[in-house]
């Protein structure tokens, strides 16, 4: 990855992302896409699917299975309107569908699932094959877990998001694919796994990615995963870097460089850029022994 310094003064643009999860014999795993290397963000990346706020997607509320205000309580931000908040659900499931093959919706069999996929590769817009199927987007299941906000000097990019990440748990009898379009590979991997694979050159990650799999590693299943979801709102992390004998340091909330004194994250408060990656002071252990499983 290289290094951005210049400062970004547009606003950070409404994404959306989702940690899919399953229980499986080695545990908790998380799936995720290595992003096509030509790709203008995080080419060639391991990520969560996701992507940017669409504008038709905040006018799809009418198609979720709970309303706008619930959606909008569970996202905990008072300053956002209520189609904004069920907007970035759309935005969430959307994403996952397009770049996954995997749909959060009741009603989705065998069939249902094959013919939306067809259509979709069609170029049928998203509400339009939901709505010609009979489908709900089902948001049960779909928990907001954090925010991510890209500080005015992003690392890894020359553009800004306002990114709500979700956790759910992939329907059963769907299998999560990449598209060979925006991803090029995919693999289900636990935290532990893809945070050695990191550290061993085998997979890249950025720094949200990272912080993310650190704080999953926490939990051994999903439910414990939805459960903490369930329990609170979901922390704010703004990026706070500064470079330090040539070389970029992100602070995280708790860090004594953040202006945020307050914990949001379990594991290191800053990262530092060597040798070609982002790691902590106290290397892989450091993410490791701040990931280790609870019994949730």
């Amino acid at each position: 990855m290289k290094i951005n310094s210049e400062i970004v003064d547009t606003p950070p643009r409404h994404a959306a992302t989702v940690l899919m999860l399953r229980d499986a014999a080695p545990g908790l795993q998380v799936f995720m896409l290595k992003r096509h290397n030509d790709s203008a963000v995080l080419g060639g990346a391991y990520v969560f699917p996701g992507g940017k706020l669409d504008a038709e997607d905040s006018d799809l509320g009418r198609l979720l299975d709970r309303a706008p205000s619930a959606l909008h309580a569970n996202l905990g931000e008072p300053e956002l309107s209520h189609a904004a908040a069920a907007g970035l659900f759309v935005a969430a499931l959307r994403e996952a569908f397009e770049e996954s093959g995997v749909l959060f919706a009741s009603g989705a069999d065998g069939t249902k699932l094959a013919q939306a996929i067809a259509m979709h590769q069609q170029g049928s817009p998203f509400g339009a094959l939901l709505t010609q199927l009979s489908l709900t987007l089902s948001t049960q299941g779909v928990l907001p877990w954090s925010r991510w906000i890209t500080p005015r000097m992003p690392s890894v990019s020359r553009q800004r998001f306002d990114t709500r990440f979700f956790v759910a748990a992939v329907p059963e009898h769907q299998t999560a694919r990449h598209d060979n379009i925006e991803a090029t590979e995919s693999i289900w991997l636990t935290p532990h796994d893809a945070l050695q694979q990191y550290w061993d050159g085998q997979i890249a990650l950025a720094p949200p990615q990272i912080m993310s799999l650190v704080h999953l590693a926490q939990h051994s299943r999903v439910s414990g995963v939805l459960d903490e979801a369930r329990q609170r709102t979901p922390p704010l992390i703004e990026p706070e870097p500064f470079n330090e004998d040539g070389a970029r340091v992100l602070t995280y909330p708790g860090d004594p460089r953040h202006s945020v004194r307050e914990r949001a994250l379990p594991g290191p408060t800053r990262l530092y850029y060597r040798q070609d990656r982002f790691e902590p002071a106290g290397g892989l252990a450091a993410l490791l022994n701040a990931g280790s499983a609870a019994a949730g």
